[in-house]
């Protein structure tokens, strides 16, 4: 596929919305609309059998859901995604961690958006103050076990597609790290 043309459509702290002209293989043209956003790092805290997620009020759904801390750098700062990570660990939460360990790669929507996540596997944990964005002021965190987690996912309760996809990459991790 290639690019004829684009136009930025809206653009704010957080996200840029933008309208590709395209010429498809076949030659046919046509639009795209993309939203770019900058990659983000999900944190999956875990201390033996248990798991930190964070809570929130999610606007554009206008529920509030679980899922695992996770977020860009604050007006599109750069950061390796090692150092976000440990920063929307200690930011959502409060913990800090002795180990963090990149265990995968997700797309968030590549049929729209352009954004990328890290996941991150964070051990030995030590807990201290939240340092919460004003966004986040609403948000609180609570210790389930993964039984607790698979429960939930399974009941509806977590569906946060970006935290569901992080487990199982926890899994896949633990399955390769163990034989």
């Amino acid at each position: 596929m290639e690019t004829l043309d684009s136009r930025e459509v809206y653009t704010n702290n957080w996200m840029t919305v933008r309208e590709d002209a395209i010429r498809r293989p076949d030659g046919s043209d046509g639009i795209y609309g993309v939203v770019d956003k900058p990659d983000y790092a999900l944190v999956i805290p875990l201390a033996g059998d248990r798991l930190q997620l964070v809570e929130q009020f999610r606007y554009p759904l206008g529920i509030r859901r679980w899922e695992f801390p996770q977020g860009t750098a604050p007006e599109r700062a750069e950061a390796t995604p090692a150092e976000l990570a440990a920063r929307e660990l200690r930011e959502e939460t409060g913990l800090s961690a002795g180990g963090l360990v990149q265990i995968g790669l997700l797309d968030v929507a590549p049929g729209l958006s352009s954004q990328r996540g890290r996941v991150f596997l964070a051990t030995q944990l030590a807990q201290g103050q939240p340092q919460r964005e004003h966004e986040e002021q609403d948000m609180r965190t609570g210790w389930f076990t993964r039984q607790q987690f698979e429960h939930m996912v399974a009941g509806g309760e977590i569906t946060d597609a970006q935290s569901i996809a992080a487990y199982t990459l926890l899994l896949l991790w633990e399955r390769r790290e163990h034989h």
